[in-house]
């Protein structure tokens, strides 16, 4: 029977560090024994731009989480987002001289001619993630092992992103004493507590919306189909409310969180939210209309250039499980409705975690997604494979980013 396994995820995100200690019981229960937060500084559009103040951020998180989970961290599962991510498919074939029973072995040489393929020279493959294998043609083949044939066919989805940046994030968290296990994008991390299997299998979508970027990740018949990071989050929304309102960008970010809203029926005419006297403003009375169309011109965008980018990949009407919208940014008001006009026709829904226990504040609350999904992520990886196969593949995870 399986041990019990201490996992913690931890995500540098663009206004916050989040990081969730979660506990994977012997029945496969994933529970979650604490969150710790900080807000983030240092970190732009999801990449790090100050080393030592997101430093300190990340350890200010990860200090909260021990406290509130008594437990102690010493190593931590990361999310990694960022425009510079990017994805696509690949199928590689492997010919056997005769008819024969298909091993590990076959299946491994499958994958790793995959991932021989032509990326950017400053680019790393952070993933790569069997959709189906083929065996001498026969299509719909979920697990070719033991299996017989003379030729082995697979399509992977292969994510992959810029060294640099991606080595920059894991010494972020190594500048404090603090191993990294593994990195997982934050698509893929919080598709594994916003979906479920009948979900991925239907056809489905999650847009996890943060501070700085949008991360997006497309099922189709339960696998991987198209995945990607968009520059667009709640800050842009801010910074549109601080130029077009003529306000302090506190004041706008508070705004936004209070009174926004992207619905634009159903305003009375004329009507105005006073903004109050603070320290270096006078304060002034703001047009709610005016309010509500930038916010719903920006997230009018965002959707319009999603929408294009999984048209592109996957035919909409394939998309029968629908939308999950998750992420800080879901809390706006109307943002359901304004996806569903850009999305005609495909279910939109608010979403957050499940499949996870403890406290309900914590896996109810979208902004936490994408970490605790990360902590989900770690829990698989562990029951799949010996510990022995872990200690490999770390060892491997730090050689490939040069960090041993």
């Amino acid at each position: 029977m399986a041990k019990e396994k201490i996992h913690v995820g931890l995500e540098i995100g663009t206004t916050k560090v989040c990081a969730v200690v979660a506990e994977s019981r012997r029945d496969g229960e994933l529970r979650l024994l604490g969150v710790g937060e900080s807000p983030s500084r240092g970190v732009r559009k999801g990449e790090i731009v100050d080393f030592q103040n997101a430093s300190k951020c990340v350890h200010d998180a990860l200090a909260d989480a021990e406290e509130r989970s008594d437990q102690e961290i010493n190593s931590v599962w990361l999310a990694i987002s960022g425009s510079h991510i990017q994805s696509f498919n690949n199928r590689s074939s492997l010919t056997m001289a005769e008819e024969t029973e298909i091993t590990e072995k076959e299946i491994e040489s499958v994958e790793f001619k995959a991932k021989e393929i032509s990326i950017p020279k400053e680019n790393v493959i952070l993933h790569s993630i069997i959709q189906r294998y083929y065996v001498d043609g026969q299509e719909g083949v979920v697990d070719p092992l033991g299996m017989l044939g003379s030729k082995l066919e697979a399509d992977f989805h292969i994510i992959h992103g810029v060294m640099n940046r991606i080595q920059n994030t894991i010494r972020c968290v190594k500048e404090i004493d603090i191993e990294v296990e593994d990195v997982v994008v934050s698509s893929l991390a919080s598709a594994q507590v916003v979906l479920d299997e009948q979900q991925k299998r239907a056809g489905a979508v999650v847009i996890d919306i943060g501070g700085g970027v949008t991360d997006y990740i497309v099922y189709l018949e339960g696998a991987v189909q198209h995945s990607g990071v968009i520059a667009i989050g709640g800050d842009h929304i801010t910074n549109d409310l601080c130029i077009g309102l003529r306000i302090p960008i506190t004041r706008a970010e508070k705004l936004k969180i209070e009174e926004g809203s992207a619905l634009l029926e159903n305003i009375p005419p004329g009507d105005r939210i006073t903004l109050k006297n603070d320290t270096g403003f006078s304060g002034r009375e703001i047009e709610r209309h005016m309010l509500n169309l930038i916010i719903n011109a920006r997230l009018r965008e965002l959707f319009t250039i999603l929408r294009k980018r999984i048209h592109e990949s996957v035919p909409e009407h394939l998309l029968g499980a629908g939308i999950m919208l998750t992420g800080g940014c879901s809390h706006i008001r109307g943002i359901r409705e304004v996806a569903e006009s850009v999305f005609q026709g495909i279910p939109v829904y608010l979403a957050h975690a499940h499949a996870v226990s403890g406290p309900m504040s914590a896996f109810e609350n979208p902004q936490l997604s994408t970490c605790i999904g990360v902590t989900k992520y770690a829990q698989a990886v562990h029951s799949e494979m010996p510990d022995q196969s872990i200690i490999t593949r770390v060892r491997d995870f730090f050689g490939k980013f040069n960090l041993l």
